[in-house]
């Protein structure tokens, strides 16, 4: 039996994504309160100056961020300039293309690749961001007679709802630390000896030139890589020293 969940396991990780590490039960339920609290605002407030259509279509995106906020907001797709510069540069871009290029098709497309490049650029990769960028080319006239004010109301607005709801919902929680600036991280489980530590410590420019090497966008930060390699570390059984022969 063992066998065979070794392998379903197997193959449901490494062919399909599957996470063989869940989160708890109570990691899931905050995310899904903060969830269901940020998007209700978010809702309420973009449902005022827009109508239905076009608040869905907004919203939409804000939804995206909201899976990223909640669910994952340690990672850094979901830090305060990521969700900022990723929806704000890219309402920009998607309005710009809307204006400059008649076909809706190409201006969809043009909007979000640019949107994509000036996000890697500028280290705010917001996936939503993408999602606010084709909402700006394809919305209905209420969107899109709103020009560039398009980048203050609603997205701007709704930004800073989902933001404040973000740092409200997981500052109770100290291991969630949202922003990544707001806590220390976790005290290390086990006891290293300081000299094993430092034999094994990986060096910050040893880890910077690992990441630089990669040549692609990892979503984990260097300390929380740093804080894994120590806890790791931490768990690591005590050595044990050789008992003397008897002569």
């Amino acid at each position: 039996m063992k066998v065979v969940v070794s392998r379903l396991s197997w193959f449901c990780s490494r062919l399909w994504g599957w996470d063989p590490h869940p989160a708890s039960h109570a990691e899931k339920l905050i995310s899904t309160a903060g969830g269901f609290a940020g998007i209700l605002l978010v809702l309420i407030v973009s449902g005022k100056m827009l109508d239905f259509h076009g608040a869905a279509l907004v919203v939409a995106s804000m939804g995206a961020s909201a899976v990223l906020l909640f669910a994952v907001p340690h990672s850094p797709l979901s830090q305060p300039w990521s969700l900022l510069g990723g929806h704000l540069i890219s309402a920009a871009i998607g309005v710009t293309c809307a204006q400059m290029v008649s076909d809706p098709f190409y201006a969809g497309a043009l909007a979000v690749a640019l949107s994509i490049g000036a996000m890697h650029y500028l280290r705010c990769l917001h996936p939503p961001g993408g999602a606010t960028a084709l909402v700006a080319v394809l919305g209905d006239g209420t969107v899109r007679s709103l020009g560039y004010g398009f980048m203050v109301t609603p997205v701007l607005a709704n930004v800073l709802i989902i933001l404040a709801v973000a740092v409200i919902a997981n500052y109770p929680f100290r291991w969630r630390r949202y922003p990544g600036w707001l806590s220390a991280p976790a005290a290390l489980s086990g006891v290293v000896e300081p000299a094993e530590m430092e034999k094994c410590m990986i060096a910050h420019s040893d880890l910077v030139y690992a990441l630089s090497e990669i040549d692609s966008f990892i979503d984990v930060s260097e300390e929380d890589l740093l804080q894994i390699y120590h806890l790791a570390i931490g768990h690591l059984p005590a050595p044990t020293q050789a008992l003397p022969q008897a002569s």
